[in-house]
């Protein structure tokens, strides 16, 4: 099938005037291809399901664009709420037909019919949608391998180290084993396990997959370590799969995160930026954990509500004067403290929060904020409640600032 390869790829030495010459002899399009179509029956819409405060689809998109190895990145769909999650990740779309969008259509028959419209394409990296943990450094490899050594499909693996035995369908009959001698049981560390497809990604030919096939030619396969191979088909509960992709998953490419900016009921700003807090207040020990790192931290009172927690509506004109007074305060303090927006996380809820939270870095909201500000979020909070919803999002900052500090992947 090929040989071995594993994430520690090593960088081969190209031979002069034979890699060289072979790279410059054509230029072939590659081509990033996720289908995500929205008739999921397990979880409805589950291909854009918030997982880990990002839509499952924006995972894999995220990999794919930072690991700038493709000329194009596709969604192919068939809903619009889909296609606007694609398009703000910063993919292109593809709008399927009918006649690909059914229970029974094969991944296949979908990919040829994105291929009869994208003629340019010379090789599709069919990416899954439901293997969250893909990181670009994965689909680097790939693409190097593909192109030095000319494959014409490279699949996805994970060694697993399960004893295999027949399946029993008759009354009376044995079972038998299938990838052992049980009367010479291996020890696991004596046994390199077997590999199989995780279902992360696929690559091929446009010249193979018109055969209809995905794998076949010159074939070979890329091993992924067990903890990056999270399939959501499998891992039935979301909660587990999402802790995962937390430790697991690739956040983008991260800058050290300076100043939080954040838009909360005025009671609790009141709380939160004294200094009479202790550790039995909601909030405070987390906001103590920012402190420790030197995060800046600005409270803005929710100026649609008054202290007696009853609802007031600005006007517009007072809402661009909020907006743009919010804008100009946070702008003085990146001044102050030397930053760029690139070290802000901001988090909102309402419309005059949008200027701030379309420049920052980092941009949470909770689940049940304005439809323009979810629009606009990098980060949507599962809890919806002012204090609950802050402290998740905090607690996500907190796991940037950690990666950052550790420059884990």
């Amino acid at each position: 099938m090929g040989r071995v390869n594993t994430e520690r790829l090593k960088t081969k030495r190209a031979t002069p005037g034979v890699r060289q010459s072979q790279r410059i002899r054509r230029k072939q399009h590659f081509a990033a291809l996720v289908l995500a179509r929205g008739g999921s029956k397990g979880i409805p819409l589950k291909n854009i399901k918030i997982l880990a405060g990002t839509p499952l689809l924006g995972w894999v998109l995220r990999a794919a664009l930072d690991s700038e190895q493709f000329d194009s990145v596709w969604v192919s769909t068939d809903h619009d709420d889909i296609e606007a999650v694609a398009r703000k990740f910063g993919a292109q779309v593809h709008r399927r037909s009918a006649e690909v969008s059914r229970d029974t259509t094969s991944s296949l028959d979908t990919i040829l019919e994105f291929l009869e419209s994208h003629k340019e394409i010379n090789v599709v990296g069919h990416l899954q949608c439901t293997s969250p943990c893909l990181h670009p450094r994965h689909l680097k490899d790939v693409v190097k391998m593909f192109k030095e050594e000319q494959y014409d499909s490279i699949f996805s693996v994970v060694r697993h180290h399960h004893f295999r035995w027949k399946e029993v369908s008759k009354a009376g009959e044995l079972t038998q084993p299938l990838n052992l001698n049980p009367a010479k049981r291996p020890r696991r560390q004596d046994w390199r396990g077997e590999l199989c497809e995780n279902g992360s990604f696929y690559f091929a030919t446009t010249k193979l997959i018109n055969t209809n096939c995905l794998q076949g030619g010159k074939i070979s396969y890329y091993e992924m370590d067990a903890e990056y191979s999270v399939d959501i088909d499998v891992d039935i509960d979301w909660p587990i799969a999402e802790q995962r992709v937390k430790r697991y998953g690739y956040y983008g490419k991260i800058a050290e995160i300076k100043l939080l900016v954040c838009n909360l009921d005025e009671q609790l700003v009141e709380v939160l930026s004294s200094n009479k807090g202790n550790a039995d207040v909601l909030g405070f020990s987390t906001l103590q954990s920012l402190k420790n790192r030197s995060v800046s931290v600005k409270f803005f009172p929710n100026t649609n509500t008054s202290k007696d927690g009853s609802k007031k509506q600005p006007s517009k004109g007072e809402l661009m004067e909020i907006a743009q007074s919010k804008l100009s305060t946070v702008e003085s303090l990146v001044n102050k403290l030397d930053i760029t927006w690139k070290n802000v996380a901001c988090f909102g809820n309402t419309e005059y929060d949008l200027e701030c939270l379309k420049r920052a870095e980092v941009r949470g909201a909770p689940g049940d904020a304005a439809s323009p500000v979810l629009e606009v979020a990098n980060y949507i909070c599962t809890q919806n409640g002012a204090m609950k919803s802050w402290e998740e999002f905090v607690e996500h900052v907190l796991l940037l600032w950690e990666k950052f500090d550790n420059k884990s992947p």
